[in-house]
Formats: structure tokens, sequence, C-alpha cells
């Protein structure tokens, strides 16, 4: 038994003077919706470059092993952020121009977080195209929920200590004896180097180490499978999105560490993925205006969602 909401949350109200019957906006909203705001996303590009730089720095000016716990978390928070802006990058929703999207999804935002830009985003087109069907890249994520709450737990173990992010790193290193595979991996392996000698020019080689490898290694994983778990786990393959994703009421918490970048609007992703992550919140409030979204439908939280989750 999964967790699609039943269908009395899920009213046959489409269309509208505003909205088409698969959800989208008419071409003039859409227009609007679709408009992506470049200096924006430059700022957020730029900030959590900074945001990561001051974080590692100030650890290393506190000195103290408290202030370099706080910077562990808070490297895996940086981490999910590179890696929320590294997936507008993909639908080339970040910037307008697409050699510029591109240049940043690869150089400023995944290969240092690790992501394979290019087969990220083929499997992630196939992930939209057909959610939870049988060329869903993510599937082995989603399956089987509701789980009881000891596998969801064992699930989370294995991310927090390290097993899942091992069975990652081997796939890309096997990815460098791939020759389709080899000329990504070699660049995630060669900013990996990179980001290692900036830390040794500087004395501290073990800042890479406890402040970069680890939180991904670890804290990255155990965050990208609450988040995951929360989008589409429990719900089925369907045309209706909202029998295909979940969507949480999103709190200031959720934000900060989950969902940044208004990503949390999941739902609105799904039913247009051109629409970036910024204009998200409004076209969530133009699918609640049209009575396509209910209350009954939306979660009150992730912890609520979890909770059912790991009810099996």
């Amino acid at each position: 038994m999964g967790l699609a909401p039943d269908t009395s949350v899920l009213p046959d109200v489409l269309h509208t003077d505003r909205l088409l019957s698969n959800g989208k906006a008419v071409p003039e909203l859409r227009a609007e919706l679709r408009r992506i705001p470049n200096l924006r996303s430059a700022l957020a590009v730029a900030g959590v470059w900074a945001e990561s730089i001051a974080i590692v720095a100030a650890a290393v000016w506190l000195a103290h092993p408290v202030a370099y716990v706080v910077a562990f978390f808070l490297m895996g928070r940086e981490i999910v952020k590179f890696n929320i802006l590294g997936h507008e990058a993909v639908h080339r929703t970040l910037f307008s121009n697409k050699a510029v999207n591109d240049f940043a999804g690869r150089w400023l935002l995944s290969y240092h977080a690790w992501v394979p830009f290019e087969l990220y985003r083929r499997g992630h087109l196939d992930h939209h195209r057909d959610e939870l069907g049988p060329d869903e890249p993510d599937l082995d994520l989603y399956r089987g929920y509701p789980v009881t709450r000891a596998s969801l737990r064992r699930k989370l173990v294995r991310d927090a200590t390290g097993q899942s992010g091992w069975k990652i790193l081997k796939g890309l290193l096997r990815g460098v004896r791939n020759e389709r595979t080899r000329p990504v991996a070699l660049r995630i392996l060669g900013t990996q180097v990179v980001l290692l000698a900036v830390a040794t020019a500087f004395g501290r080689p073990e800042l890479w180490v406890f402040l970069w490898f680890l939180p991904w290694f670890t804290l990255w994983r155990v965050l990208n499978r609450l988040r995951a778990i929360a989008e589409h786990a429990g719900m089925e393959r369907s045309s209706d999105r909202r029998r295909a994703t979940h969507q949480v009421r999103q709190s200031p918490l959720a934000r900060f560490w989950l969902v940044p970048y208004r990503v949390g609007w999941h739902l609105a992703h799904h039913v247009d993925m051109g629409v970036p992550c910024w204009n998200l919140p409004r076209f969530h409030r133009e699918l609640e205006a049209s009575g396509w979204v209910t209350a009954g439908y939306v979660w009150p939280s992730y912890r609520a969602l979890w909770k059912a989750l790991s009810s099996g």
C-alpha cells in the first residue's frame, strides 16, 4: 500500500482561464513564469561560493573543535545548495544564455560537488518524462515505501556512515575505465585535486577532507535521501502529477537544510519543469487558486511525511 493521495483530494477542475488541462499555464502566463532572473541566479551562485569559503575561514579562525563540528554540518548544507543550483542548470533554468548556464552548471556547481553534470542531465530528464516509470533513474531511492521504521533507520545509518557514499565513489572510479563516462569522471576527480591543492597551498590539506569530502560522503547522503523520498516515495506512476509527486508545506527550517532556493514546491516543478525555481511558489499559488491543489493533498510537514513513509 503506497501513499498516493485519495481521489477525494484530487479534484478534476482544470482547465481554467489561466491553466490548461495538464496544469501548465496558458501561453501568456507561462512566458512570465518561465522568465529567468539572471541577476538573481548569478547572486545565488556567487553567494553559495562566498558562504562556503566563509564557513571554512571562520572554522580556521576560531580554531575550536565545536567550530569545526558546526562547519562540518554547514558544509553539508552548502553541498545541498550547490546541487540544487546545479539541478537548475540541468533544466537550463539557471541562466537564459545556454552557454553560460551549462558552464556554470558544470564548473561552478556540479563537478566539485561530485555530480557528473552531463550524465545527470540525461537521467534526470528521463525522471521528468515518466516519474516512477521503467526508465526512472532514481527508482531505487523511491521503491517499496512505506517501509518499516527500522528499514528507514538502516538506510539513513548507511548514508551517515559513508556506506552509500562509498558506492557512489566506486561508481565514479569505475567511470574512469569506461570510455563513455571517462571524460566527466576525470573532470570531477581533477576538480577535487584542485580543491585539495588549494587547501594544501594554505598548509591545511585536512580541510578538504573534513570540510568537503566527508560532508559529501556522509551528511549529504542523509539530506539527499530525506529530500528525495519526500518528493516521490510511496507514490505511483501516473499522468496526473499529483499521484506521482508529494507536496509538503514549506517551513523555514526545511528550506534552510533540505530545500533551499524554493525547490520544495516540487509539484509545480513537475507540472512544468521549465519554470525556474524562483517562480515555483507563484506557480504553486496558481495551482491552488484553480482548485487543482487542495489543502488535503499537501502534507503539513516533512516530519509528518517521513513518519508516514516509515509506517510500513
